[in-house]
């Protein structure tokens, strides 16, 4: 599935975050936020590469180890990589960027950068090597690792 970066995002209305813990609980919002695709590429489209900083690749991937957001059933495998042993993923990770927008980009964004070179905008780059990581893996249910979730989020057991 492909989206070009920086695109605003549209493929879900709400989001949903699910505790990693349990698999139980589930945060349902519609966010009043923007969000900004980063990383849905597909082979044939082309993508910007480059090197990126280590301390950032370390961080996106701690980042996933604390946070679920908008799970699905099915598995979407690597199409960048030969068809046998290609990776899947099945989720998505929000980072927060300057107030009012948020980045959404698909569980494989890690894999692409390390594998097939991608390199995501700066702007992106900027705000995972922002985040407060130890304030994101002690948030316990029913608090989330995200900043702006609202008040009135639906919080329920799946």
């Amino acid at each position: 599935m492909f989206y070009e970066d920086l695109s605003e995002y549209s493929y879900r209305d709400e989001n949903k975050f699910t505790d990693k813990e349990s698999g139980f609980y589930a945060l349902w919002y519609r966010p009043a936020y923007t969000r900004l695709n980063i990383g849905w590429l597909e082979a044939g489209k082309p993508y910007p590469t480059g090197a990126v900083p280590a301390a950032f690749v370390e961080k996106l991937k701690a980042v996933q180890e604390v946070q679920w957001m908008n799970i699905c059933l099915g598995m979407h495998a690597c199409d960048l990589c030969p068809e046998k042993g290609a990776p899947e993923g099945n989720g998505e990770v929000r980072i927060p960027g300057v107030p009012g927008i948020a980045y959404a980009a698909p569980f494989l964004i890690t894999h692409y950068i390390t594998t097939h070179g991608y390199r995501p905008p700066q702007a992106f780059i900027d705000a995972v090597l922002a985040v407060d990581l130890d304030a994101w893996a002690a948030a316990k249910w029913p608090d989330v690792p995200f900043p702006w979730v609202p008040d009135d989020a639906e919080r329920m057991l799946e």
